[in-house]
């Protein structure tokens, strides 16, 4: 009974063919069923040796096969029939456990050859694969918003592969629709934004590199805009009908943080308005004050010692009458002082000379007072800026000075005004302990923060840092008005 049709090699051949593969292979008798050979994929799975396995036939090794379903599966090869015949069984290792496997039987030379693949490693990947797609599925339909996959053509021709069940209650079509019809998704968008949307994607597509977009979308069937954020990963694809790129990623409504952040946005504009507002209020109540303690207490005080200097030349020759009166005439000397000097400080009258005559004079009279050396330099002599510009880049360098005074134990002050085509800048620079960003967000850092809060009302940005050599650097840009 030779198999004339099928290609086998000389049987003394087999053992040497045999073991140059992983399949298991198996040698029996056409008559006895007994296994003559094996290769050693076939010991390795089944546990046995090869003694061991030319005492036994196929039904030793298997499970649920009887000798009379084996004889009948067989009739096709023995008589001619049949080239190869497959067949679904189950082996029992040594040990006693059991794993599935495929065979494609052939017969040569009164033998039957079985070549086998086991079946376990692809059960188990089928299952490891259904396991993982249960839980893609389950992640993507607990997830907030809508995951995608997004296709273009170099031809322009675009299309959604993969749409979650989050696709209608995100954009208001099923995904059956838009897999239909991918340009639903384009008119959804508002006119406004559908520009930056085909902008980010050609950059993305051209660069692969992230996709990240943020736009409005009009869902006409709830009568509703909404706001959408669109983050995905690219990769280029190379298909039949032409290359391209591929988009996976996920759609998310950002609407209610959108509204939020406007309104955070709202408010912080609101309290800066508000504070430079006060601010403004302040200035203008110290400007008041200060005008009447100069005018109407000077005035006074002015009048009071000339008074007493006229007493004083009539007062009769008497020691105790005069050094009453000499102690008035000084007190009241001293009180004009203080008025000058409180006035002063509410509103510094050298601020009408100009923003860098009123620097510099503080700048010496912080040197006389706090005992550090404090240096300033300019780049003009003279900035024109209006006069709330003009107070509050006083009133920061005050506070400036104030705080390193106080806190930076510092044994010099470097000071520098220059003025560019679009700004004022002043730097403030101490060789000092320096002050950490922990420091400046104290919750009582009330000096740095109004400091902040002048420099913002003005439009202006203020930064502090700390100077590699040791000290801190105060650096304010204030934009020159264009009123």
């Amino acid at each position: 009974m030779n198999n004339t049709s099928i290609d086998i090699p000389d049987p003394r051949w087999l053992p040497i063919l045999m073991d140059g593969t992983l399949s298991e292979i198996y040698v029996m008798d056409c008559d006895t069923l007994y296994l003559v050979h094996a290769n050693e994929a076939a010991y390795n799975n089944l546990q046995y040796c090869g003694a061991e396995l030319a005492s036994m036939t196929l039904l030793n090794v298997t499970r649920g096969l009887s000798e009379k379903k084996l004889r009948l599966l067989f009739e096709p090869l023995r008589t001619n029939s049949a080239e190869c015949i497959p067949m679904e069984l189950t082996l029992v290792r040594r040990d006693g456990t059991t794993y599935p496997i495929s065979f494609r039987m052939f017969f040569l030379h009164s033998l039957i050859i079985a070549i086998g693949n086991d079946q376990t490693a692809s059960i188990a990947s089928a299952k490891a694969l259904g396991l993982s797609e249960s839980r893609f599925h389950a992640i993507v339909s607990n997830m907030p918003g809508l995951v995608y996959q997004f296709v273009r053509l170099q031809d322009g021709e675009i299309a959604f592969p993969y749409l979650s069940d989050g696709c209608h209650a995100l954009l208001g079509v099923t995904p059956n629709q838009l897999r239909g019809d991918p340009s639903l998704f384009a008119e959804l968008i508002l006119p406004e934004d559908r520009l930056s949307y085909i902008e980010s994607m050609t950059a993305s597509a051209h660069t692969l590199s992230a996709w990240n977009w943020e736009g409005q979308i009009w869902i006409e069937k709830w009568k509703d805009t909404k706001w959408i954020n669109l983050r995905a990963t690219p990769r280029a694809i190379d298909q039949s009908e032409g290359s391209g790129v591929a988009w996976d990623g996920v759609m998310t409504n950002i609407t209610q943080s959108r509204l939020e952040k406007h309104e955070i946005r709202s408010s912080r504009a609101q309290l800066a308005e508000l504070s430079a507002h006060i601010e403004q209020v302040k200035e203008q109540e110290r400007t008041r004050i200060a005008r009447e303690i100069h005018d109407d207490l000077g005035g006074n005080l002015t009048a009071i010692k000339m008074a007493m200097a006229l007493l004083i030349r009539r007062l009769p020759e008497t020691p105790e009458l005069l050094e009453k009166a000499h102690y008035v005439e000084a007190l009241a000397d001293r009180s004009i002082e203080s008025a000058h000097r409180i006035a002063a400080d509410l509103r510094p009258s050298i601020l009408d000379f100009g923003i860098v005559a009123a620097l510099e004079w503080h700048a010496k009279e912080f040197e006389k007072q706090a005992g550090i050396p404090c240096k300033f330099s300019s780049n003009c002599e003279e900035i024109q800026l209006d006069t709330d510009q003009a107070t509050a880049l006083f009133r920061i360098f005050q506070e400036a000075l104030t705080n390193i005074a106080k806190h930076a134990h510092a044994s010099r002050v470097i000071v520098k005004l220059a003025l560019s085509k679009r700004c004022v800048d002043l730097e403030i620079a101490d060789n000092g302990r320096g002050i950490e960003t922990a420091d400046q967000m104290k919750p009582k850092s009330f000096g740095i923060r109004g400091m902040v809060e002048r420099a913002n009302a003005l439009g202006g940005k203020l930064h502090i840092s700390l100077i590699p050599a040791g000290g801190s650097l105060v650096r304010i840009k204030i934009p020159l008005s264009t009123t």
